[in-house]
């Protein structure tokens, strides 16, 4: 087992909104990928419902997390994304360790 993290984010934007919520994210997200232990950072459309989206993250070890958060890109995103009414509920965040199984090529992210 490694200490890297796999970290899943759904975010469901308001009605109409979700061109706007990607838009929240983008700077943060080109900044993020200049973070100490960030292997990748990649969001992703819902192709039945161009409102939701998700984020998936795959880093290096917990306080590489931990020190991402603290950048002030991190404070912008999140006060861009917590414009009013942008989006329809809370988050759902999963903070995940890796099952390796079959391919180590295919098996992993």
């Amino acid at each position: 087992m490694t200490d890297d993290v796999v970290v899943v984010v759904s975010l469901q934007a308001a009605e109409g909104r979700g061109d706007e919520l990607i838009a929240a994210f983008e700077d943060g997200i080109v900044a993020s990928h200049g973070d100490a232990g960030c292997i990748s950072y990649a969001m992703h459309r819902d192709k039945r419902d161009p409102d939701h989206v998700v984020l998936i993250e795959h880093w290096r070890s917990q306080a590489d997390i931990d020190a991402h958060m603290a950048q002030p890109h991190m404070g912008e995103m999140m006060k861009k994304t917590g414009a009013p009414g942008l989006l329809a509920g809370r988050p759902s965040m999963w903070f995940l360790d890796q099952v390796p199984i079959g391919d180590p090529s295919r098996g992993v992210l």
